[in-house]
């Protein structure tokens, strides 16, 4: 008789630990849209300082700055408005010419061949993440360059394409499965549905659960021996999360 006591009284223990933390858990509600971080006259912070990434928010930005070549790749942020410029020197620059939402400041992405993982510093469920393709990677699709090719080819019948890939990590460590999202698609047999994205989109990547690292990768068909040709860049804001915290 004893015995089973123990049982019960050790099985209603764990029942009402877990009421009351159900109970004290509160979710809350974080959007990450850079507006809080500041700039320079230049109107970019791409890492030269050399603290490699910055935080915003719950997350945390992850940076790769070569004092040696003044280059860069992770991410930077930035006001820039440039629509026009198609070239190298236009790297910060959405092709909305805004941030998500008309925006002053939003994030850029510079992928260099190796994945960068955004941070979160509580486990988070994306339910918002805004994306937009750069001034100089629309404009390489678009027209085409000595460095890479016009997206569709002469005729517009190749079936190009370019991507993010978005793949989600939780607190153990696991994969909880990945999203594509598609900047450029020329595969569709009816040509009139091709594009190339030139406005700000939000997707919902609540299905990926609760993470505590998103890992980013991009892609192209247009690759060749030393990676992608296509300018490997994208603007990503409106990072909206719901943690979930239990108070002390």
């Amino acid at each position: 008789m004893g015995c089973k006591v123990n049982v019960l009284l050790a099985v209603w223990t764990v029942v009402s630990f877990l009421t009351v933390s159900c109970e004290t858990e509160k979710p809350v509600t974080e959007i990450v849209d850079f507006e809080n971080l500041s700039l320079d006259a230049s109107g970019v912070w791409n890492g030269s300082d050399g603290t490699g990434g910055f935080r915003s928010g719950n997350l945390f930005f992850p940076n790769n700055f070569n004092p040696d070549f003044q280059a860069w790749s992770g991410f930077a942020y930035t006001n820039h408005k440039d629509t026009v410029t198609g070239d190298y020197t236009n790297q910060y620059s959405s092709i909305a010419g805004t941030g998500a939402e008309g925006s002053s400041k939003y994030g850029v992405f510079y992928y260099m061949g190796v994945p960068d993982t955004i941070k979160f510093a509580v486990p988070g469920k994306i339910t918002g993440f805004s994306v937009c393709n750069s001034t100089y990677a629309y404009k390489a699709m678009k027209y085409g360059s000595p460095f890479n090719k016009k997206f569709g080819g002469e005729t517009g019948d190749d079936p190009d394409w370019f991507k993010v890939t978005l793949t989600g990590i939780n607190e153990l460590g696991n994969v909880t499965g990945y999203v594509d999202i598609y900047l450029a698609d020329f595969r569709f047999p009816d040509r009139k549905n091709d594009y190339i994205a030139n406005v700000w989109t939000s997707l919902d990547l609540s299905e990926l659960g609760f993470l505590k690292a998103l890992k980013i990768e991009m892609s192209s068909s247009d690759s060749g021996e030393w990676g992608i040709n296509t300018p490997a860049y994208f603007c990503v804001d409106n990072i909206k999360s719901v943690l979930s915290i239990i108070p002390e």
